[in-house]
């Protein structure tokens, strides 16, 4: 097996994280890999072989990244090009999608063996519609989020599924989420919880003005479409899994739909969603 790794070396412990991974695999005798910067900044610390970020993934069995969920995330859109697996190991506080702890490295020796399980997660691809026609944006594991800018006051956004119309939102903006995104920032912003087996889609409103707007799931399939008005003036922006914001404009439409594609991430413990949600969300109350 040979394993791609991808550490965020900007989080304050993924490199001695990262350190100890390679050390690990060593002892199994496991070729692992990093892109060639990576490699650059740890060839004073291991053994290190490179190739460049594309042929990294392409040309390995499965991948390892190092950090919190952002890294996972950021790390699961480049896997998933390839259709490689993916394994978290948390280098951070929290992380709701890291199947390992810094302290359980000792599983991956299940990993190697081939003792594992693969949870496929969905993912949503955003599309932006004016008068230049129509192109994607993005894709999105979490969430897209789109929500004013700098200015402190309300925007108006309406809302259809389908074609057809389900509200009109005068909020801080809106979330479209996964059921795997249902535990980020749609929990914060009030959204339930959602089983990430449970394939849905998620509106979650954002400071609403409204005392009954609450958020809606959808199935599947279900096709998003999110209007910003005729003569709207304020600065509204869109960010697909917290990515640098787009500046939208008046009469912009944004279509957000179930992704052909899907994440796969290794699971090595014999944990239940509920068992991940309970033992995350105390140590978030620690």
């Amino acid at each position: 097996m040979k394993i791609a790794l991808l550490p965020n070396l900007t989080r304050k412990h993924a490199k001695g994280v990262t350190i100890d991974v390679c050390r690990h695999l060593d002892g199994l005798n496991v070729e692992y890999f990093f892109d060639n910067d990576t490699a650059s900044k740890l060839k004073d610390e291991v053994y290190v072989k490179s190739m460049s970020k594309d042929e990294l993934i392409k040309n390995c069995d499965a991948v390892i990244a190092i950090g919190g969920d952002g890294s996972l995330i950021h790390a699961a859109k480049r896997a998933v090009k390839f259709k490689k697996p993916i394994l978290g190991i948390n280098a951070g506080k929290l992380a709701f999608m890291a199947g390992v702890e810094k302290n359980e490295l000792y599983l991956l020796d299940d990993l190697i063996g081939g003792n594992y399980t693969i949870d496929t997660r969905m993912m949503l691809d955003v599309f932006l519609v004016n008068e230049k026609g129509a192109v994607q944006i993005g894709s999105c594991l979490n969430d897209v989020v789109i929500a004013r800018g700098e200015q402190i006051k309300l925007i108006k956004l309406r809302i259809s599924s389908n074609e057809k119309y389900i509200n009109e939102y005068y909020a801080d903006g809106v979330i479209i989420s996964t059921p795997t995104g249902s535990t980020a920032y749609s929990l914060s912003a009030g959204g339930p919880v959602i089983d990430p087996k449970i394939e849905s889609i998620m509106l979650t409103p954002i400071c609403t003005h409204s005392l009954f707007a609450r958020s809606l799931i959808f199935e599947k399939d279900s096709v998003l479409t999110i209007d910003i008005p005729e003569n709207e003036e304020d600065i509204i922006c869109i960010s697909c899994d917290g990515d640098n914001a787009i500046k939208l404009n008046a009469k912009d439409r944004i279509i957000v739909k179930k992704s052909e594609y899907s994440a796969d991430f290794i699971r090595l413990k014999n944990e239940s969603f509920i068992d991940v949600l309970n033992s995350k969300l105390t140590q978030r109350r620690a």
